[in-house]
């Protein structure tokens, strides 16, 4: 079994988990580290995750590891917040951050620009749209997602 279809495999144990709690998946990774496994769930919830939801998730997920026991070698579990400027890596990260203030970085240059920084005002499968600052003035932009090389909550100054 690859590597990338066993990830799949824990996002689908952990997924009812995060759902009973009202929290979302921002990445999972299963990673081989200095002679290591870890198994690290970055989670997150509207308003923010606490560490005690983390060791929520941390205590029910393990258990429930423990019981199916989908991991051959030894590992670290590792339960945590994604941190401020958390990448959005996928559709569901990106839709429940309609609202915050995000940062842009693109492949190829749109409207003489590389990167962005504004408040995501929408997500569409092709598409997404950002209110940015312009000389103190506001202006709506539309981004293919084709284009989008990264893009990542920003602390809005």
């Amino acid at each position: 079994m690859s590597l990338d279809t066993k990830v799949e495999e824990l996002k689908a144990i952990l997924q009812p988990i995060l759902e009973q709690h009202d929290f979302f998946l921002v990445d999972l990774e299963l990673v081989h580290e200095h002679g290591d496994w870890y198994l690290r769930v970055y989670a997150d919830k509207k308003g923010g995750i606490s560490i005690d939801d983390c060791a929520v998730i941390s205590e029910e997920y393990g258990e429930k590891l423990d019981e199916l026991d989908p991991i051959e070698p030894a590992y670290y579990l590792e339960v945590s917040s994604p941190g401020a400027e958390r990448p959005l890596k996928n559709d569901e990260s990106l839709t429940n951050y309609v609202d915050d203030y995000v940062h842009v970085s693109l492949y190829q240059k749109l409207n003489g620009e590389k990167a962005f920084e504004g408040t995501l005002t929408q997500v569409t499968d092709t598409e997404i749209t950002l209110i940015v600052k312009v000389k103190n003035l506001k202006k709506q932009v539309e981004i293919s997602r084709k284009n989008i090389a990264k893009i990542r909550l920003a602390i809005e100054f």
